[in-house]
């Protein structure tokens, strides 16, 4: 059966971006994105929900988002989710569920603070981030 992972948020960037790079030299960006939802109740009370994502973005689009992006700034992504897993100093196993994105759009207009004049043009699919799963089910048949 087929699978399909596929996201798309928008909200806004509750600190900056964190640039950095890979041994092979691709640049790879960091950064948390907190996403509202508002909803009613039975009571008919509106409750507000904020849900925070961590977002990794690869190549030439993480450089953009490093320069042009800071806290508080709204943007949409979409992208795939995939887990991580690590083990602590104490030794306990942990996993969590981010973003990888393949598009970052910058929403907002300009920057009136004298930053940069306008967001540059940022194409779905330029770069693709690096993955094991490419490779993990290659000798598979199906």
């Amino acid at each position: 059966m087929a699978s399909y992972n596929r996201v798309i948020l928008v909200g806004n960037l509750t600190r900056d971006p964190e640039l950095r790079h890979i041994p092979s030299g691709q640049p790879v960006v960091h950064f948390d994105l907190a996403v509202n939802h508002t909803y009613t109740t039975q009571n008919g009370e509106k409750k507000d929900e904020v849900s925070f994502i961590r977002i990794t973005v690869w190549g030439k689009q993480a450089e953009n988002c490093n320069k042009y992006l800071s806290k508080g700034k709204p943007v949409l992504v979409e992208g795939r989710l995939q887990q991580r897993s690590w083990t602590t100093k104490e030794g306990e196993k942990r996993n969590a569920i981010d973003v990888v994105a393949d598009r970052v759009q910058f929403l907002g207009g300009r920057d009136t603070s004298g930053g940069h004049d306008e967001y540059p043009e940022m194409n779905k699919g330029s770069e693709s981030a690096p993955s094991y799963e490419d490779d993990k089910y290659g000798d598979v048949p199906f």
